[in-house]
């Protein structure tokens, strides 16, 4: 399975770049996406996603096609071939 991941927010800033396309296992859940990005960019773990790459952190989400947010009780679900996963702050100032 192949899926686009966004950074947009911190995960932008820290990784430098806009997105990655990962190719993946046929049932690969966001929690193993979230420890693949880890992986290929060791500066999000920590800031973006939790060490224990089973989440992320307060302040971040990943939308899945810019429809709906994955809530941290679906991070064992899978996406679908050729999602985009949008991995976003959710900080805003006033």
């Amino acid at each position: 399975m192949e899926v686009t991941v966004e950074f947009a927010g911190l995960s932008r800033v820290l990784t430098r770049q806009p997105r990655l396309t990962l190719k993946l296992g046929e049932d690969a859940t966001y929690q193993q996406i979230l420890q693949r990005l880890g992986e290929l960019h060791p500066e999000l773990v920590g800031e973006v996603i939790n060490p224990s790459f089973r989440s992320l952190k307060a302040s971040n989400m990943l939308s899945l096609n810019g429809k709906r947010m994955i809530q941290p009780d679906q991070m064992d679900q899978s996406p679908d071939e050729g999602d985009r996963l949008i991995l976003m702050s959710i900080l805003a100032g006033g």
